[in-house]
């Protein structure tokens, strides 16, 4: 190690081993609090049930709660394409029934024969 600034230049005589020891130490902790985000993703239908969609939409809020995004598409089958208002209504009740824990970062977008929208986890104020 040289510090090039000082006059004269200083250096310092270490082990090797040890600096390498010491730096991969310091970049494994600055991993270990580093907080990743998964997509988790969560697939409906359009002639999804009501039980069905309350226990999807459970599922949602237990991945928003845990600080991942989540993504949620409708799957049109069939003939199901030509009746897409429906499935964006349904779309319309899960935003709503996620709202209270996740903000839509990406709103519904028909992509072929799926109709997906991205839910983000809303940010908590630290104190």
């Amino acid at each position: 190690m040289m510090a090039a600034q000082a006059t004269p230049p200083v250096c310092k005589i270490m082990d090797y081993g040890k600096f390498c020891f010491d730096r991969d130490k310091r970049e494994k902790e600055a991993r270990k609090k580093q907080q990743t985000v998964e997509l988790k993703e969560i697939q409906l239908s359009c002639r999804i049930d009501t039980h069905d969609f309350e226990t999807k939409a459970r599922h949602a809020l237990r991945f928003l709660k845990e600080g991942n995004k989540v993504r949620v598409v409708m799957k049109f089958k069939g003939r199901e394409m030509s009746h897409q208002s429906i499935g964006q209504e349904v779309l319309e009740k899960f935003k709503a029934a996620c709202s209270e824990c996740g903000t839509v970062e990406k709103a519904p977008v028909l992509d072929g024969r799926f109709l997906s929208m991205v839910i983000s986890p809303v940010k908590t104020k630290s104190v």
